[in-house]
């Protein structure tokens, strides 16, 4: 019995995700079909202007927002943010600072501070 290869294909969605870009924005031909993996490496090795666009300018999904405000993507919803955020919105809040921002970057170097502790905690317990 012999084995046939099948490719591999996922949806715009999840490849819209892996891409780390906000599917609506993408062109209709990428909405609309699917995507093999190997159209998925070739997209992240060399991805055609249409995505650097979208990586540069945006709009960008929630956790892509979240990580150039360097808060969780909880934070975003708390600070009223539901909507995908263009690069030049992101700018604005980072210079306006706003003081939901100020304390969901607490809150997310605090978390993040707690992380590292049970990190060196178990790395020690294993010495």
């Amino acid at each position: 019995m012999s084995s046939q290869k099948t490719t591999q294909t996922m949806k715009p969605a999840t490849a819209a995700k892996k891409l780390g870009v906000y599917l609506e924005a993408t062109p209709a031909e990428f909405q609309e079909g699917v995507v093999s993996r190997d159209e998925l490496n070739s997209l992240q090795s060399d991805p055609p202007e249409w995505l650097r666009e979208l990586r540069r300018t945006g709009p960008h999904p929630r956790p892509v927002v979240a990580a150039r405000l360097a808060i969780s993507i909880s934070g975003l919803a708390r600070g009223g943010i539901t909507e995908p955020l263009t690069t030049e919105q992101i700018e604005e809040l980072r210079e306006e600072n706003p003081e939901w921002l100020q304390r969901e970057r607490a809150t997310q170097a605090e978390v993040q501070a707690e992380a590292e502790r049970v990190k060196a905690a178990k790395s020690k317990q294993r010495d």
